[in-house]
């Protein structure tokens, strides 16, 4: 079949899972300073801190025949005390941002990771655009805070609704709707 008009790809599905390979961790890590350095000029330099160290970093990767191709959304986890968890560093590509629910199997794959580590309560600083998203995800907000110079929102993850994941390098295969094309 020859197509008279051309069509943009569409990635057929996208893994959610820890990150375990070094292209995984520069991409998080290459993604973070476009979102938080370039986009949204939080950090003047680099988003790194002392919490990377001992994080867990989660990835959206995008696929191409099926096989990861590049990172598109990434997340980090870490315990502060025993059972207490926090996220973190929640970002999606740009140019990734339409499709739907990265970030939210994101947020599902770190509050279930953490759940199956012994979290007992998961908290993140979330940015205010998002509250919306996190509150669908069964997020109770607390209070707002100034983090960086901008106004957050510091949220709690209601666990029951995450059950845990033994195996977040595993992870799953998201395999989000295609949306029908306006005419």
């Amino acid at each position: 079949m020859i197509a008279l008009e051309p069509r943009h790809f569409h990635c057929p599905g996208y893994y959610i899972r820890a990150a375990s390979r070094p292209f995984e961790a520069a991409g998080a890590a290459a993604l973070r300073q476009r979102v938080f350095v370039g986009e949204q000029r939080i950090f003047p330099e680099h988003d790194r801190d002392e919490i990377d160290l001992i994080a867990t970093h989660l990835v959206a990767l995008s696929t191409c025949a099926h096989e990861a191709d590049q990172v598109v959304g990434t997340v980090r986890i870490h315990e502060e005390s025993p059972g207490l968890w926090w996220g973190s560093r929640l970002a999606v590509d740009r140019d990734f941002r339409h499709v739907g629910r990265l970030g939210g199997e994101l947020i599902r794959l770190a509050v279930r990771t953490a759940n199956a580590r012994g979290c007992t309560r998961f908290l993140a600083h979330v940015q205010m655009q998002n509250v919306l998203l996190f509150r669908r995800l069964r997020w109770q907000p607390l209070k707002e805070v100034s983090i960086h110079g901008s106004a957050h929102m510091k949220m709690q993850a209601s666990l029951d609704h995450y059950p845990p994941c033994v195996d977040p390098v595993t992870g799953w295969y998201h395999r989000p709707a295609l949306r029908k094309a306006r005419s």
